[in-house]
């Protein structure tokens, strides 16, 4: 393919390298131009293009993407038409995405026009996700260099999804009196929702004492009726002749590993009693964050079983985030840092719900005080630390509602796009020394200053390290306290979202504190404002 700038008058039959728009014309990035192009761009006052012809065997992008992809098998994977030169692939199941490094490497060294991305290897993926995509470069790319990339993909394989099988897992949890019952009910629920990612079932949960004998009767029992046999030890494994190792070969199993470069998740053990396995999860697996034990689990569920060179091959990007709240973290609890909590109070939303002529939630009055000063106010009287308010829509008379109060007023630009975006703001606000954020929605009118100090005092007896949230008859509402454990996960939120994601995998405790009916009371019609009390601005 040849490239370049040349006079408009010289450039019939050949495609336009850039978009060309101007007030009287507009052709998009590879159109082929016509003599009617030519006199149309001449006529408006181009007079060069940049543009690209071909060479006898080239292909056109869309093309030699579509042969690429076509290159690979199609096995539970969607591809999208091609369109600027990209196929996009998708998985169509539940599974482990498993790429071979060697082969996109090759593929992505056969020409700097052919290029190929994916995954990393082993991550489990969902119905509909995007697993890979193939993009050529160059407008067009000479046709022998795709030939060279089919052959590549057809005799190897460069990445392929592996669907999760459905199975029927029992856990086998041993208990110690150092150990809360309230623990292992937790511990049960999390490995429950594990498992449904890939279909499978927790069937049955046993109960028994932390001795070899004891676990060694439960997996003899549970066998016949279950394909995946899980065991939580009381007591961390330390050594491969330990309780649950031990009891996976009384029982007539095969302990194949004891240990992973993994972080969280070194103590973990995997065996097998015939062809059913049996994974001695380690404590960190009671939390829903990421830890070595998802990472065997998934492989076990995709129909792998992991040698001992894929175990101990995991330690180059083993060293996960830490769970605070395992036994042993890696650094010892510290206290909580100078900076008291601060508030972050969002009243920067359109109040969309309130219809074109029913004014703005947050000017409504309640005993003659804008809604949005009301809340404000609140948080003033029980922050130590400091209020900041976003503001955004109808920003002037939110403002104007809050003058004179000592609170930090921020700007938020991007309030269309959602609430992410305000808590984002918001948090780049607060003192970066700040032991956590409080986030509070501007509407509101039940929650009290009363109300925020049980939530401070909560978090600090807590020491800092828990999620603290309002609830209302066991009912999750808001406020909630964020630590500054989870301040990198709020910063990559975007769009409508809120915390709630971040708070269920963030691996901290989640303390509820109840207060009533004011955490769930939040006013987004005119019926609602008035029923409530409040007036509607005029």
């Amino acid at each position: 393919m040849r490239f370049g700038p040349v006079k408009t008058s010289e450039a019939e039959g050949a495609m336009l390298a850039h978009a060309v728009k101007t007030d009287e014309i507009r052709l998009p990035k590879g159109h082929r131009l016509s003599p009617a192009d030519i006199a149309a761009l001449i006529a408006c006052g181009t007079l060069e293009v940049v543009v690209a012809r071909l060479d006898p065997g080239d292909l056109m992008e869309d093309e030699a993407a579509t042969r690429i992809a076509a290159a690979i098998a199609p096995d539970h994977l969607r591809f999208s038409q091609a369109a600027t030169g990209r196929v996009n692939v998708y998985s169509r199941v539940a599974g482990l995405f498993v790429a071979k490094r060697d082969t996109v490497n090759r593929l992505n060294r056969i020409d700097p026009a052919i290029t190929l991305a994916c995954l990393a290897d082993h991550v489990p993926v969902q119905a509909g996700d995007m697993v890979a995509t193939i993009k050529i470069i160059p407008l067009a790319v000479a046709g022998q260099l795709v030939e060279e990339a089919q052959k590549l993909l057809r005799s190897h394989a460069a990445f392929e999804v592996k669907p999760f099988s459905a199975r029927r897992a029992a856990l086998i949890a041993t208990q110690l009196p150092t150990l809360k019952p309230q623990v292992m009910d937790k511990t049960k629920t999390i490995l429950a929702a594990r498992l449904r990612q890939s279909g499978s079932e927790l069937v049955t949960e046993r109960r028994v004492a932390h001795t070899e004998g004891a676990v060694a009767a439960a997996i003899d029992e549970l066998r016949a009726d279950h394909d995946l046999l899980v065991v939580f030890g009381a007591s961390a494994v330390a050594d491969p002749d330990d309780v649950i190792p031990a009891a996976v070969r009384r029982a007539g199993g095969v302990v194949d590993h004891v240990g992973m470069p993994v972080d969280p998740g070194n103590l973990l053990v995997l065996g097998r009693v015939g062809e059913i396995p049996v994974i001695g999860a380690p404590g960190c697996a009671r939390s829903p964050r990421e830890n070595g034990f998802d990472w065997i689990l998934d492989r076990i569920l995709a129909g792998e079983w992991p040698s001992f060179d894929d175990i101990t091959g995991l330690g180059v990007g083993g060293l996960l985030g830490e769970i605070p709240t395992r036994p042993q973290p890696r650094e010892k609890a510290t206290a909580l840092p100078l900076g008291p909590v601060e508030i972050v109070v969002l009243a920067a939303g359109r109040a969309s719900r309130m219809g074109p002529d029913g004014g703005h939630k947050l000017l409504a009055t309640f005993d003659g005080v804008p809604l949005v000063r009301r809340s404000v106010e609140a948080a003033i009287a029980a922050a130590p630390g400091g209020v900041v308010v976003v503001t955004g829509h109808r920003e002037t008379d939110i403002r104007a509602a809050l003058e004179g109060l000592p609170a930090k007023l921020v700007s938020n630009p991007d309030y269309m796009s959602g609430m992410a975006s305000s808590l984002t703001i918001g948090l780049s606000a607060i003192n970066e020394r700040s032991a956590g954020m409080l986030v509070m929605l501007a509407d509101m009118p039940g929650v009290s200053s009363g109300d925020l100090r049980r939530l401070l005092d909560r978090f600090a007896a807590e020491g800092g390290r828990a999620v603290i949230r309002a609830t209302a008859d066991g009912q999750r509402g808001n406020p909630v306290i964020l630590p500054r454990q989870t301040f990198s996960a709020v910063r990559l939120l975007v769009g409508d979202v809120g915390a709630r994601h971040i708070i269920e995998k963030c691996g901290l405790p989640v303390i509820d504190v109840e207060l009533g009916s004011a955490a769930r009371l939040d006013l987004d019609t005119p019926e609602q404002i008035v029923a409530a009390g409040g007036i509607l601005e005029e």
